[in-house]
């Protein structure tokens, strides 16, 4: 019954896995530290190694992710206490270019040379350094850039104007199903629902794929079209 075992051996690696990551805290790959990534990594194998071992012993696998996941969790408790010691293991941030001057040493320390250096600032939309005021390596490994106060653009209080501040909209009806919580939340029932409806002439909510309720309280409907788009309009 090895198969049986594998399954089992499989099913307990996942849910190991998914506990200890809330444990450790989600966070996406552009904001893992190196300590984080490699970390990861180790987990990972070692589940790995877990689920497809045909030996009865996975209690040392299991030790040893969860060994690893406390560290993670000490080393991050540890950083947010340690300046020093959240430099050595998270990274510190480097000044690559500033007013005007690129630092060779800084982008020597970063592993980057100037051409990946003017790609990382294409990428972000800056094809003239002359529109750069600073540049700085993140910890993360991505580059934060400061345009020059001349090229950013205008904001509403440039132009001494204050718009009201919008909200998030709010899912009201989901794949058909009315989310009554939700409705609920922004101060509406079901007869007000209906009624806005009828007035985009939609007789059943069933045919409702989508529809959103924002801070103005004006209702936005997406119908279910079954039908496939087969026309690329991108081409």
């Amino acid at each position: 019954m090895e198969w049986l075992h594998v399954l089992l051996s499989s099913l307990g690696s996942i849910i190991a896995l998914f506990i200890l990551t809330k444990i450790m805290g989600n966070r996406q790959m552009s904001q893992l530290s190196m300590f984080d990534y490699i970390n990861g990594i180790t987990i990972g194998s070692i589940a790995a190694e877990m689920a497809t071992s045909l030996e009865d012993d996975f209690i040392k696998p299991l030790t040893a992710m969860i060994v690893y996941a406390l560290l993670s969790v000490l080393f991050s408790f540890a950083t947010s206490k340690s300046i020093k010691l959240r430099r050595i293991l998270t990274g510190e941030t480097l000044v690559l270019f500033n007013e005007g001057k690129i630092y060779k040493s800084n982008l020597k320390k970063a592993k980057l040379d100037v051409t990946e250096f003017l790609t990382q600032c294409r990428n972000s939309g800056y094809f003239n350094l002359s529109d750069i005021q600073t540049a700085i390596l993140e910890p993360n490994g991505k580059i934060s850039f400061l345009p020059l106060a001349a090229k950013r653009p205008v904001t509403p209080g440039d132009m001494n104007l204050f718009p009201l501040q919008e909200k998030p909209v709010v899912n009201v009806i989901l794949d058909g199903k009315v989310l009554q919580d939700n409705l609920k939340f922004t101060g509406n029932n079901m007869q007000w629902l209906k009624k806005q409806l009828e007035m985009q002439k939609i007789s059943k909510i069933k045919d409702v794929f989508l529809a959103t309720c924002d801070y103005e309280n004006n209702l936005s409907v997406y119908i279910k079209i079954e039908k496939p788009m087969t026309r690329d309009m991108f081409e």
